[in-house]
């Protein structure tokens, strides 16, 4: 932390800044320039923050300089970190393909997507069983039911389940089924359930804020962290800006702007961040080629029927478009397709 001095700040205002940061357990350290006086500190980054420092006579400001999300930061990690979801990796060696309905329907509907994604080169299978939505009208999801046909369906496949918990009151029952659990957009800053799902002891997915900066995003991830839990994967979804042409605007540049900042997994989401089929492949391949360590797409064997985000969702039509997009362009990245899936591509 460095505190900046006022241009009319005396010794006795610097000293007293000193006095304070001392009785805290800290040092200070004075640098004297021609025209103000910069105090820098060392020591409990918290502990000082709860000192009031900004409030001290002569102060002009306090900059904090190291990272307040400890646990997910480079600064303490400097090595990136490969998450494996039951034998799947997701990390900087790799593209992951996770892929699937993003609500389970019925049982058909579940398996015919698992098998397309699978056909494309996904190692992992997405469904939502419950779907927090904009509309308290639209379809919430199966709940349990949902959970139990994604936990056949993967005995069928051999596809993990990364699946989404809306409500701290769930996670041990959704844990119970899912290999993976995904925390959504509008649950980014649900700091409850982020605890909740940080002490479940199963890797967690964690999805940007709609709204989030790339620091609100972190820090929502220290706090699945700070629960013992390091096994997170962040996801670029798309934030909300001015622009109606999509859905939401894909915020590509935070790809490169979390790995630097952060040692987690940084995957991708398509679907949800263009809203519309004719973007997903487009925009996976931008995510492949700025460097994420996979993408998480929605597929549906009928979207003209689906119950949610039918217009986004890839068909057959496209899946070979797809598995020539996982096989292509990770090798460009020095990277490999995760997973039995890209064996069987090659």
């Amino acid at each position: 932390m460095v505190i900046v001095m006022a241009p009319e700040a005396t010794q006795d205002d610097v000293e007293a800044i000193v006095e304070v940061v001392v009785a805290a357990g800290g040092e200070a350290f004075a640098s004297r320039g021609v025209s103000r006086t910069i105090v820098g500190l060392v020591g409990d980054v918290e502990r000082f923050a709860t000192l009031n420092l900004g409030a001290m006579r002569g102060v002009a400001e306090v900059v904090r300089v190291s990272t307040p999300y400890k646990l997910v930061s480079r600064e303490n990690h400097p090595d990136r970190t490969t998450v494996t979801v039951r034998g799947v990796p997701i990390g900087p060696d790799t593209v992951t393909l996770i892929a699937g309905p993003c609500a389970v329907e019925t049982p058909r509907q579940t398996l015919e997507a698992a098998r397309m994604a699978k056909a494309a080169g996904a190692t992992l299978l997405r469904g939502g069983a419950y779907k927090p939505r904009t509309s308290p009208y639209a379809f919430q999801g199966l709940g349990e039911e949902g959970l139990r046909i994604l936990a056949d369906v993967r005995e069928q496949t051999g596809l993990p389940i990364v699946t989404e918990v809306v409500d701290a009151h769930d996670v041990a029952l959704v844990a119970s089924y899912a290999d993976m659990l995904q925390v959504g957009t509008r649950n980014a800053q649900n700091f409850a359930l982020l605890q909740a799902v940080g002490a479940a002891g199963k890797p967690v997915m964690l999805k940007r804020g709609m709204t989030a900066t790339i620091e609100e995003w972190l820090m929502a991830a220290e706090y699945v962290a700070q629960r013992g839990n390091l096994d997170i994967v962040l996801c670029e979804r798309g934030i909300r800006t001015y622009e109606t042409a999509t859905r939401n605007t894909l915020d590509i540049s935070a790809v490169p702007v979390v790995q630097r900042l952060s040692h987690l997994p940084v995957i991708v989401d398509p679907s949800h961040s263009g809203g519309r089929r004719d973007l997903v492949l487009p925009l996976t391949r931008a995510a492949v080629a700025v460097g994420a360590d996979g993408v998480i797409i929605d597929v549906h064997p009928d979207p003209g029927q689906a119950l949610c985000d039918g217009p986004q969702a890839l068909v057959d039509g496209d899946l070979d478009e797809l598995a020539a997009v996982m096989r292509d362009f990770p090798p460009l990245m020095n990277r490999t397709l995760a997973g039995a899936a890209a064996r069987a591509l090659a």
